[in-house]
């Protein structure tokens, strides 16, 4: 399954979440350590839920880059 994540740049770190998995999140200071976190994160999550029998939400967030003059 692949989920959408979004990673946001904060003042001094960044930080990412997925908005199908509710609760989801992960904070790293910098972007390739943030991806990592977040990967184990959603494995963690997933696991989680499969061993207290509760359903895996499906992928169903989508995103897209809109461009606007400047």
């Amino acid at each position: 399954m692949q989920y959408l994540v979004i990673v946001e740049k904060g003042p001094s770190s960044f930080g990412a979440y997925v908005p199908d998995l509710p609760g989801c999140i992960a904070v790293g200071e910098s972007r390739t350590e943030v991806t990592r976190l977040i990967h184990e994160a959603m494995e963690f999550h997933v696991q989680g839920l499969i061993e207290d029998g509760q359903p895996v939400p499906p992928p169903s967030s989508q995103a897209e880059l809109v461009e606007l003059a400047a």
